[in-house]
């Protein structure tokens, strides 16, 4: 790092490490102060998103996701509490318990299949449509917030670098 750059709180973190680690070949501070970065822009994400939705009086976040997973997930405009349970990655049970809310909240529906009773269908209601889209793009408000100190550019290569760890670690 050159000497006129400013330094923040993960340089120090890594310089106490490199001072401790100094004879050690196996540390890489580079590599120490990438993932520490990284971890530090997604608990601040994190945290962002949970002062937000402590805020609302209208949505959870546990519910929130619930819409999130039924409006993006891959069938066409429905999915069994099942689907909806695994995407989200919880249990049954507490899927049923968001799923009771969002019923009474009126933001889904939850019918019985018309070609098979025995299967329960989730749909997402007008007012569920609405209220995800508005809490959708107040999370990509609060997303691009977090990365406005980089350009357009900056982000690109971000992105090229970033693409190329994943590439890696999915190989």
């Amino acid at each position: 790092m050159a000497q006129d750059e400013e330094q923040d709180s993960v340089d120090h973190h890594v310089a106490r490490w490199a001072a401790f680690w100094k004879n050690e070949p196996a540390f890489a501070p580079e590599v120490e102060g990438a993932l520490v970065r990284m971890n530090f822009i997604q608990r601040e994400a994190r945290r962002a998103d949970a002062v937000a939705f402590a805020e609302s009086r209208e949505l959870t976040s546990e519910d929130y996701k619930t819409l999130h997973v039924l409006m993006i997930q891959p069938w066409p405009i429905e999915a069994t509490p099942a689907q909806l349970a695994e995407a989200a990655k919880v249990t049954r049970a507490a899927m049923t318990s968001r799923l009771d809310r969002l019923v009474a909240a009126e933001l889904v529906t939850r019918e019985n299949d018309e070609t098979d009773r025995r299967r329960v269908l989730i749909r997402p209601t007008s007012a569920g449509r609405a209220m995800w889209s508005k809490y959708i793009f107040e999370g990509m408000a609060r997303d691009q917030r977090l990365l406005r100190a980089l350009s357009h550019e900056e982000l690109i290569q971000l992105n090229v670098l970033l693409r190329k760890v994943v590439l890696d670690l999915e190989s």
